[in-house]
């Protein structure tokens, strides 16, 4: 194509048949416009106040494409910065220092950061791909740009189990002479999590569920119950990113007068301070404040790497002001992977629903996630090709968090932060989608990578963490503002909701109804269960929808007949327009074309 006027404002490059594939490469490697196109891109790359807006349309790249290699490499990139923090940010949280958290060894916390970033790379190809099994009408991975990583919900679920492991001494704790409680490195526990996410009943649940019919999962899991479950989530875990952003989780948040941990992080530190210190408020806010700014006034590239932007600025200025400690970058290994490191698998008995629940949010999120992936993918979000992405992505997150137990890895899902990205920079191809697997591979090989993530002070992860964490809360508003909000659905969003974030607020409030003291293991893993679920908020608000979901009857008259298929219609289409419409202008809001739909 030598002309701009010949394109269509979808897509650049529509698929076309090639002659083979000897041929098909000669002419992607050999070529200039093989590797680059012909294309001006310019105005992906400069910020949008440098952009007339009648210029500030760029080509739209389908699934099948014929994608420059170059630009593939660059927009797999993209993919790539975005998903990083991601990836890494729930280890981090669950390895870290606290009360609620495995508080690692550095060394065991380097491996696991890199084994994450390793095992997001390979799995992601499952669900880029997608398989058929053994020629029947069922698939493995969704056939889209999505990528994966380990899932949000498991902060939750790890810090309510860690939490019980720790009161109940399966985990051990010491006690200073200044009567400061330090919790010591547990790694057994996170065998036991692994074990217990990889065990018959939690790693087995999301894979029977995705050979369900259609309209079976439609009914036990419709917007009511996913909204409130990751509306829960995104709440319960928030907390943790405010402490963090006050100086850090561990110890030192109760601030005691003297001791190791009566400065943050310890006085030990590069640069230590009080919790809640000024400086430490104010450059974890270097780091929310670059985020905003950059979501206001960067360019499509700029926008779609907002949280690494936020993290190397933060970085930046924590390096000048002397609060980066990189003996952990000195002492990382130049190369690792998988295996190098590993931990003692058992399953813990208490942390089974709570897990349960998870792979439950993973469903949830992994509907939501495929539709949205689809919609800006300009593919079916309806119909049987649709369906068939859906029981796909399903049954490879389900297969995939058994692979990741088994590479010491927590479950993994489905992660919305490409779509944004698809919107913004308008490419959905997967073969910038296997680029950005293979940097996701390459940065967790290399270790110095991984361990600059190690090094990043609290503050700084809190401040970043504080969008990130609001973004599930909102991303759950935002499926029950779509809702009829008929009666029934009132009293199902109350109910559970009262449970849920009165739970939240109020931790703990259960841990003093069961007072057994006996020798009877069995009995006090029960028990000890029954506590873990009914003092997690998620858990209790999440069980209480669907349960009530499924008894409560649905009702009818003027302002809540039962809907009809034309409305339901009209709803999912309202559902794509604000989705797409939350991640583009109104100028670049796009519309599918029949060329770029997979048959």
């Amino acid at each position: 194509m030598s002309s701009s006027s010949s394109r269509t404002e979808f897509e650049a490059y529509k698929p076309k048949p090639e002659p083979d594939l000897w041929t098909l490469f000669k002419s992607q490697v050999t070529t200039k416009e093989g590797w680059w196109g012909d294309f001006e891109w310019f105005n992906m790359c400069m910020p949008t106040m440098f952009v007339k807006k009648e210029k500030r349309h760029t080509p739209f790249w389908g699934l099948n494409s014929r994608l420059p290699l170059g630009l593939a490499a660059v927009m797999g990139f993209q993919h790539a910065l975005a998903m990083v923090s991601g990836v890494v940010t729930p280890i981090l949280i669950m390895t870290g220092e606290g009360a609620t958290s495995l508080n690692l060894e550095a060394s065991d916390q380097q491996y696991l950061l890199s084994a994450a970033l390793i095992t997001s790379g390979i799995l992601s190809i499952v669900q880029i791909t997608r398989f058929r099994l053994f020629k029947s009408q069922y698939y493995l991975g969704t056939g889209l740009l999505t990528v994966v990583g380990p899932n949000f919900a498991a902060i939750a679920a790890v810090s309510a189990v860690v939490s019980n492991m720790y009161t109940t001494g399966y985990c051990e704790t010491a006690t200073l002479d200044d009567g400061t409680t330090v919790y010591l490195p547990c790694r057994h526990a996170w065998g036991a999590i692994l074990g217990t996410c990889k065990s018959m009943v939690c790693s087995l649940f999301e894979i029977f569920i995705s050979f369900l019919p259609p309209r079976v999962i439609k009914k036990l899991f419709p917007p009511m119950v996913s909204g409130v479950t990751i509306f829960l989530i995104g709440c319960s875990v928030i907390s943790t990113a405010l402490k963090d952003w006050a100086g850090g989780s561990g110890a030192c948040v109760n601030m005691p007068e003297s001791g190791l941990y009566s400065m943050c992080p310890d006085i030990n530190a590069p640069h230590p301070l009080p919790w809640g210190s000024a400086e430490f408020i104010g450059l974890g806010f270097s780091v929310f404040a670059t985020i905003v700014l950059v979501e206001n006034f960067g360019s499509p590239f700029m926008k779609s790497a907002q949280i690494v932007i936020g993290l190397i600025v933060g970085m930046i200025i924590a390096g000048a002001c002397g609060y980066v400690d990189g003996s952990s970058i000195a002492s990382a290994p130049v190369g690792t992977f998988v295996w190098t490191t590993t931990f003692p698998i058992s399953i813990y008995g208490p942390a089974v629903i709570p897990f349960l629940i998870v792979y439950l949010d993973n469903i949830l999120e992994s509907i939501g996630d495929i539709t949205a992936s689809s919609d800006v993918s300009g593919v079916e979000v309806d119909g049987p090709m649709f369906s068939s992405r859906i029981q796909g992505g399903l049954l490879a997150d389900g297969v995939n968090s058994l692979i990741a137990a088994c590479m010491t890895i927590s479950p993994v899902v489905t992660f919305a932060q490409n779509n944004g990205i698809i919107a913004l920079t308008r490419c959905a191809n997967r073969i910038a989608g296997y680029f950005c697997c293979f940097y996701i591979i390459l940065f967790g090989i290399l270790g110095k990578v991984s361990a600059v993530f190690l090094a990043i002070p609290k503050t700084i992860l809190g401040g970043m963490n504080a969008f990130l964490f609001a973004s599930v809360t909102v991303s759950g508003i935002r499926i029950l503002a779509y809702l009829p909000w008929t009666r029934r659905d009132r009293f199902i969003a109350t109910t559970s909701l009262a449970l849920g974030l009165g739970v939240t607020l109020c931790p703990g409030w259960f841990s003093h109804v069961f007072t057994y003291q006996g020798d009877n293991e069995s009995l006090l893993g029960f028990l000890s269960a029954v506590e873990t679920i009914v003092n997690t908020g998620y858990c209790i608000g999440s069980l209480m929808a669907i349960f009530l979901n499924l008894v409560v009857p649905q009702e009818w008259g003027p302002e809540t007949m039962q809907e009809t298929e034309e409305q339901k219609k009209k709803e999912l289409e309202e559902i794509r327009e604000g989705f797409v419409r939350s991640n583009v202008s109104d100028e670049q809001v796009i519309k599918p074309d029949p060329v770029n739909i997979i048959p």
